[in-house]
């Protein structure tokens, strides 16, 4: 939960859980103890797949060193926040379906299923976390000795009890809240498309 001021409505009555969800920069110095990350990851475990194939990977740290590797991998522009955070790591996608061997299509859709149940989770808990797509996905796959041909470093994340917004550079302070979503008849339309 936030308790800074939220430019989020629903436009139908949902859960609170939807609006109270959002992914914070300011992490606080703080360890995440290993029952709640076995929560979070728990959650993710429960998240709809095709096929059940449950094709997703989540690989983290918080020990420093390897954190601060994990961490080098992020864009600059979410280095100068992201470095902070006690957890950080990277999600991966099996390519192909274990049941068969083919292609699996839906892996990156599924991923990001879990990726969510992860999140609402974290949330739950009281943990704020951060989905990340600026981040170099190569050396992701030696840091965490993953088997390139058989995974897709899909994005990074971090995870942390959230900071105070001053902790952060001036330039991500105003951001550091919840933000809107677009009109909900511009993303769910019955029949056609309609522009």
């Amino acid at each position: 939960m936030t308790d800074l001021a939220s430019p989020r409505q629903a436009e139908a009555n949902i859960d609170s859980l939807f609006l109270e969800r959002w992914s914070p920069r300011s992490y606080l110095d703080q360890p995440v103890s290993a029952e709640d990350l076995q929560t979070v990851f728990e959650a993710a475990r429960w998240a709809p797949s095709c096929y059940n194939e449950q094709p997703w990977l989540f690989l983290y740290s918080q020990e420093p060193t390897l954190r601060a590797k994990v961490a080098a991998t992020f864009a600059p522009t979410n280095h100068i926040w992201a470095q902070h955070a006690p957890v950080a790591g990277v999600i991966f996608g099996r390519r192909r379906f274990t049941h068969n061997g083919k292609d699996n299509a839906f892996h990156a859709f599924d991923a990001g299923a879990a990726a969510f149940a992860m999140s609402l989770q974290a949330n739950r808990l009281g943990l704020g976390t951060h989905l990340l797509g600026g981040f170099d996905p190569e050396p992701c796959y030696e840091l965490f000795d993953v088997p390139r041909e058989d995974y897709v470093a899909l994005a990074a994340f971090v995870l942390g009890h959230r900071g105070a917004p001053t902790t952060l550079p001036e330039e991500y302070q105003a951001r550091e809240q919840p933000s809107a979503r677009k009109e909900l008849a511009s993303i769910a339309m019955e029949g056609r498309y309609q522009a």
